[in-house]
């Protein structure tokens, strides 16, 4: 029993419990921002195609979860939250809410026309003596009338209909059933069978369907020449079950159930056709009934009711019994449950209090099952005499039933939905009663006394809860009253709040006046179904842009009544046009948004604009409401009842992530992507072919989705992609950047930047999409079969799971759409085909998948098909190739690597060689137009740097050039370049590339084939190239590889840039590279004789320059080393420390100072020291003088501990000779004027008997020292009187002045020249020879001074 509350709580803030149900519910949707406010919104870097199909698919899952039935029927508990505290309530099974409008725009169905009983019928009807009885086919679009013992069929859609007769019984028809045929029994072109009952016999006849031009369906009878007796049955009721085939039947002369079975041949135990008694047993089917006593009403089955899904088969009996059979795979037939009208009324009975709708005077009139597809709960709906329909569970020993494999043990009333209130009231608006609701439901009371349905005589139910009872008040007058019901979808698609609150079941009603009494209802087409489960199963929002509405006949004696539901969209767009209400057609969108939401308004409006709204005209035609009036104001709707976008500042935890990601679109976004998703709903997801065998074990494709549905689809986007662009200045979001005028906040300005990234992201989807189906159009227009099996089988495996989805909004797609384009193409380039026409077909259709540029690659590959035809050494060969060329060069940057392959290839084969080159290097250009590649090798190729990505993509292309060069070398093998004195035509085409190759500007290019030289040892190719971009790949790879380095000095040398080529030379000695000093001193001595080298053109100051820097490092060089061959043999360094010592010696030239300190001094190679100061241009005469001294007395020594060895004195003299010529008699480095002195005190002191005693002159002598200088240091020994020569030493001065002086007078004198060069001298030596006469000389020294001073004299003479 239902309790109304007894305490009214306290309004808290934010409760909202006065608030009108629906208004509160369009409030919690906008209120989710500020309960998800405090999330972190997850945040995805997506292309706007990735983010608007992220709201598809997220459009499509929130109506995938619209409720199940047995979410709003049933008794559940519920609760509500008050503050922090929980009220638990248990909600009654029981409810009345409908809403019966007496606005027709309103309205939940609508008659479309009426079709009249043909006249022939009638006359046939005045013929009657027995009986007659009437239905209907109606998923044939045929009604039926049995008269007596003839049968007339009639497609009531037809002006003029033929009449198909079955007149073949022999007894009055009592019962005509359409039933499925059992699968594989009739040859395929029987679809359905006629099942005729008589008095005596049940038939069945094989009926086939053909669609007719005029768009309705004939059928033709074929004579099965099967039946069974039934005579005394008396049948009047027959089902059949669509899955299995099998038919069940019953009469009025009892309740038992039997089964027709029939099968294509006799068989030993069993006929063709036969009946089964599957209910009575033994004698008693046998035994007629002995009533005794008071008489007694015979029960008897008035209605069967088959459920597939479940294998149950219901029976309702004349005493309001429900009976249910398990259908069982062996052919068994099991009474599972017996549910009698008592125990229904007391199952009820603890749902509601006492009502006269609910007793045991009223009965139940129909049944109709609700399959596990619809609800997995709820199996059957019962409805009463009064009107109310008894929604029941079947259940086993262990819950809800819900499997096929077993029984059922029990039946139980899970809902009452009571009639809607009485007639006087029947034309109120019955929601408009929830404006004041109770604080814990939000419902109206429920309504258990209305007699407005009775009495009901018969009612109906189809998916998803088309609910049709006809009342027959007067049952005088003959005449039906119809009551049809259906779902309020979109209030049921709105969650509560309170998400354990169940969803209600409200209903929009319509009364109909039928003027007759009803015979029949059918379906005119399939049952509805949203999904395949009962989650989603009755969306009808979901499905009114993909399903066709569900029509209902209603056949009466007077003609066929056609009923149609309306779509949302319909009722909306009939809504503006009407405009009823005080506040005309604005008051009506505003009660639309409190019914339904903004976001499913904004939706709605949206088909509304694009024509998607339906209406019934004057002359009883469905057709597209296109009124400019109701177009307009759906405009209208949509752009200024769209709500705004919300930022949500509070939810920023930090600012890592943009504040455009915590903007919620408005519901105008979320109406476009909802409408959107509802379009694609049955593409989105399905691929875009599948496969089939054929009958002979063949192999076909299809399409997956109908070409005449993808059509529709592709129209309907088209249609709004017509109005975005049309509206978009208006529509805020899609206004462009002048929008931004119009905020007076940050937070006004980010909100609209979050909305245009939403909606653009929808538009790019909706461009896309739209390609995309006419992609797939073109797709099988073409001979689909061939474009797949050419595929690789990688490829062909993707194709055949590649989604709609995935085709235009993944990159997968994306390249499998291309590979079908090239499918396409080169299957017709095969087949000789234009090329051109199918690519332009494509480029105009679907430019996405095949873009402008797609077509100029078509034709250019026709060319060089052409050209191959043509042969390679025509001209009309080069003519197609060079054209072929042009137009690959106008899109070089589309080609993908694959074609390009394709295209060097057959350029190849056809001597095309240049044209080659050009391409690949237009290509490799336009893959890197902003030059990355080259700034990464100019900056040294730093690894790890992204622009080693486009050096990549450009070597790719290179690559091929490679493989060109090499094509061409072995075309040089095969025909040579000269014939005959004359260039032959392959040498010509050679010549050509190569004058690409060298011309060529891109320096990335020559970078990257001078590399190709050097790896496959062609140095001495790269030597001969004659390219500015030689030398700058030399000079930029030298400085990290010496092969590079050689290389540029020798191409400097053999393009006679000797300066250049020292330069290169000089740095090479002074690298850091692992070189020996013998290699740096021979880069040093080639260096010299370049920069020695002159030619015109050389700035003489730099030449200058760098000799001088060669020749001072040379020097340095040759003093390391002979340091460094000195230190080899130098016992004194240990063997551990003697490797050292080499390869610190034996590499980088070091510093003179290093050499110095760190060697040559503490080694006593005073020679060396002496070279060093050279060098270093060290001239402080005391060093030099102690160094010299140091030489002298180190040559000395060593000389003595030789024992074998020469004379200390000839040790001596060669150190200074060997020294001397080193020097190149330095006037600093070997001054004589110390020298001489120095040697003569060695000689005197430690060598006295040494022979020749001239020795040490003679060491002055070979250093050709000028005799006028030795003769000036010894006539200055002689005057000094220095020791040891003084007294009687000074003899051994005079004999070296005489000595020196008969040598300078011989090299004087000859020539004829004067002695000494003058008189003057020669009077002053011929003067000193006098006196030295005087210091006691020696005999032969006197003779030879006598003699050559006479000779002196007599020249003077």
């Amino acid at each position: 029993m239902a309790y109304a509350p007894q305490t009214p709580l306290k309004a808290l803030p934010g409760a909202y419990f006065q608030t009108p149900a629906h208004q509160s519910q369009a409030l919690s949707q906008r209120g989710q921002v500020a309960q998800t406010g405090a999330q972190k919104p997850n945040v995805e870097d997506v292309q706007p195609i990735g983010r608007a199909a992220k709201a598809v698919n997220e459009a499509l899952l929130e109506e995938s979860r619209y409720p199940e039935l047995d979410n709003y029927i049933g008794r559940k508990s519920g609760g509500a939250h008050i503050g922090r505290v929980k009220l638990t309530v248990v909600l009654e099974g029981i409810s009345s809410e409908y809403e019966v409008s007496n606005q027709s725009a309103w309205a939940p169905f609508q008659k479309i026309k009426m079709y009249t009983i043909p006249d022939r019928i009638f006359e046939q009807y005045n013929r009657a003596q027995v009986s007659t009885i009437m239905g209907l086919f109606a998923d044939f679009n045929h009604a039926w009338v049995a008269i007596d013992n003839a049968l007339y069929l009639w497609d009531y859609t037809h002006p003029n209909p033929d009449l198909v007769s079955f007149e073949d019984a022999s007894h009055t028809i009592t019962a005509v059933r359409l039933v499925a045929p059992r699968p594989g029994v009739f040859v395929p072109s029987i679809v359905r069978l006629l099942v005729v009952a008589t008095t005596s016999d049940i038939i069945i006849v094989g009926v086939s369907a053909q669609t007719a031009s005029y768009g309705g369906k004939t059928i033709a009878l074929y004579s099965l020449k099967m039946s069974a007796s039934v005579k005394g049955l008396d049948v009047d009721v027959i089902e059949g079950s669509n899955a299995t085939g099998r038919i069940f039947f019953s009469g009025r002369g009892s309740d038992d159930v039997y089964e027709f079975t029939y099968q294509q041949e006799e068989k030993w135990f069993t006929n063709r056709c036969a009946k089964i008694n599957h209910t009575s047993k033994g004698y008693s089917t046998f035994t007629p009934s002995l009533l005794f006593g008071q008489k007694t009403q015979q029960e008897i089955v008035t209605q069967m009711v088959m459920d597939d899904s479940r294998k149950l088969l219901y029976t309702l009996s004349s005493k309001s019994t429900i009976r249910t059979f398990f259908v069982r795979s062996n052919g068994a037939l099991d009474l599972v449950i017996t549910r009698p009208l008592g125990q229904t009324l007391s199952n009820v009975g603890h749902m509601t209090s006492q009502t006269e709708l609910i007793s045991p005077s009223m009965s139940i009139v129909s049944i109709s099952a609700i399959t596990a597809q619809e609800a997995a709960k709820t199996h059957l709906v019962a409805t009463t005499s009064t009107g109310c329909r008894l929604f029941m569970s079947a259940t086993s020993s262990y819950g809800y039933y819900s499997s096929s494999s077993n029984a059922p043990t029990s039946m139980q009333v899970q809902h009452v939905k009571f009639p809607p209130a009485g007639s006087s009231n029947s034309q109120q608006h019955q929601s408009s009663q929830s404006t004041q609701l109770t604080q814990y439901s939000n419902t109206p009371p429920t309504n258990t006394s209305s007699r407005a349905l009775v009495p009901t005589r018969t009612a109906v139910r189809y998916a998803p809860g088309y609910f049709l009872t006809f009342v027959a008040r007067d049952a005088q007058a003959g005449t039906d009253l119809l009551f049809v019901s259906g779902p309020d979808s979109g209030r049921i698609a709105q969650r509560p709040q309170d998400q354990q609150r169940p969803t209600k079941y409200p209903e929009l009603a319509l009364w109909l006046n039928l003027g007759s009494r009803a015979e029949d209802v059918g379906l005119a087409m399939g049952e509805f179904a949203a999904s395949s489960s009962p989650v989603g199963f009755g969306n009808e929002l979901a499905v009114q842009f993909d399903q066709p509405s569900s029509e209902i006949a209603i056949l009466t004696n007077t003609g066929v009544h056609m009923l149609r539901r309306r779509r949302l969209v319909d009722i909306f767009a009939a809504v503006l046009r009407l405009g009823g209400g005080a506040e005309g057609a604005d008051g009506e969108v505003k009660r639309f948004i409190r019914l339904y939401g903004r976001d499913e308004m904004t939706s709605t409006a949206l088909a509304v604009a694009c024509g998607q709204a339906f209406d019934v005209t004057s002359d009883s035609r469905l057709a597209r409401i296109s009124d400019p009036e109701v177009v307009e104001l759906a405009r209208k709707s949509f752009i200024e009842q769209g709500g705004k976008p919300v930022y949500n500042e509070n939810s920023m935890l930090d600012r890592s992530t943009p504040a455009i990601d915590f903007v919620r679109p408005s519901p105008r976004h979320e109406g476009l992507a909802r409408y959107i998703s509802r379009l694609l709903r049955s593409v989105w997801k399905a691929p875009i072919i599948q496969e089939r065998v054929t009958p002979a074990g063949g192999f076909s494709i299809m399409s997956s989705v109908s070409l005449s549905k993808l059509r529709d689809i592709s129209h309907d986007l088209t249609k709004l992609k017509e109005f975005l662009n049309t509206n978009k200045s208006f529509i805020e979001g899609l206004a462009g950047p002048e929008a931004l005028g119009s905020v007076n906040t940050k937070q006004e300005e980010v909100s609209l930047q979050g909305e245009h990234r939403a909606l653009h992201a929808l538009v790019v989807l909706l461009d896309r999409v739209i390609e995309g189906i006419a992609f797939v159009l073109v797709l099988h227009d073409e001979k689909i079969e061939e474009t797949i099996l050419s595929l690789a089988t990688e490829t062909r495996q993707q194709v055949k799971s590649l989604s709609y989805e995935g085709l235009c909004t993944t990159d997968l797609g994306k390249a499998l759409a291309k590979d079908l384009v090239k499918a396409i193409v080169n299957r017709n380039i095969l087949s000789g085909s234009n090329v051109e026409t199918v690519a332009e077909a494509l480029r105009r259709r679907c430019g996405s998948f095949c873009s402008a540029d797609d077509v100029v690659i078509f034709k250019a590959q026709e060319f060089v098909k052409r050209g191959g035809e043509a042969g390679p050494d025509s001209d009309v060969c080069r003519d197609y190739l060079n054209e072929s060329l042009r137009l690959f060069k106008q899109v070089a940057g589309s080609l993908s690597m694959e074609q390009l392959h394709w295209i060097i290839g057959q350029y190849i084969a056809l001597q095309f060689y240049a044209g080659s080159i050009q391409l690949c290097l237009n290509k490799a250009r336009e893959s890197d137009r902003g030059n990355r590649a080259l700034t990464w090798i100019q900056e040294g190729r730093p690894p790890g740097d992204k622009r080693a990505e486009s050096f990549e993509s450009r070597r790719k292309c290179y690559d091929l050039i490679h493989q060109v060069i090499l094509s061409i070398e072995r075309s040089r093998m095969e025909s040579p370049d000269i014939a005959d004195g004359h260039l032959t035509l392959s040498g010509k085409r050679r010549d050509e590339a190569a004058d690409e190759i060298d011309t060529s500007d891109d320096e990335v290019f020559q970078t990257d084939l001078y590399d190709w030289y050097l790896q496959n040892s062609r140095s001495e190719q790269l030597l001969e190239v004659e390219s500015p971009y030689v030398i700058t790949y030399l000079e930029r790879r030298s400085s990290d590889d010496i092969v590079h380095a050689d290389l540029l000095w020798r191409y400097y040398v053999q393009n006679e840039r000797y300066q250049d080529a020292a330069v290169v030379q000089l740095a090479l000695a002074k690298s850091k590279f692992m070189l020996s000093l013998d290699r740096r001193i021979e880069y040093l001595g080639n260096a010299r004789t370049n920069a020695s080298t002159t030619r015109p053109g050389i700035v003489r100051s730099l030449r200058t320059e760098v000799l001088r820097e060669v020749s001072d490092l040379l020097e340095v060089a040759n003093i390391q080393s002979d340091l460094l061959q000195r230190l080899k043999c130098h016992k004194m360094i240990t063997a551990d420390r003697k490797p050292k010592v080499v390869e610190e010696l034996d590499g980088n030239i070091l510093p003179l100072s290093v050499l110095f300190n760190t060697y040559c001094e503490p080694a006593h190679y005073f020679d060396l020291c002496i070279l060093i100061y050279e060098a270093a241009d060290h001239r402080v005469a005391s060093d030099i003088k102690s160094t010299w001294q140091n030489l002298l007395e180190d040559a000395h020594v060593e000389a003595e501990r030789e024992s074998q060895g020469p004379e200390p004195y000839e040790k001596v003299a060669e150190a200074v000779r060997t020294l001397g010529k080193k020097l190149g008699l330095s006037e600093t480095m070997f001054p004589v004027p110390e020298l001489l002195p120095m040697l003569k005190r060695y000689a005197h002191n430690f060598q006295p008997n040494s022979k020749p005693d001239t020795w040490v002159l003679d060491i002055f002598i070979d250093l050709q020292v000028p005799f006028e200088t030795m003769y000036v240091v010894v006539e200055n020994m002689f005057y000094n009187d220095e020791p040891p020569f003084q007294g009687r030493n000074r003899r051994w001065i005079g004999n070296d002045i005489v000595y020196i002086a008969t040598l300078w007078f011989q090299d004087s004198i000859r020539g004829s020249g004067l002695p000494f060069g003058g008189e003057d001298t020669a009077f002053t030596v011929s003067q000193m020879l006098q006196m030295v006469m005087q210091s006691g000389l020696d005999e032969r020294r006197l003779e030879q001074c006598q003699t050559l001073r006479m000779r002196i004299e007599n020249m003077l003479r």
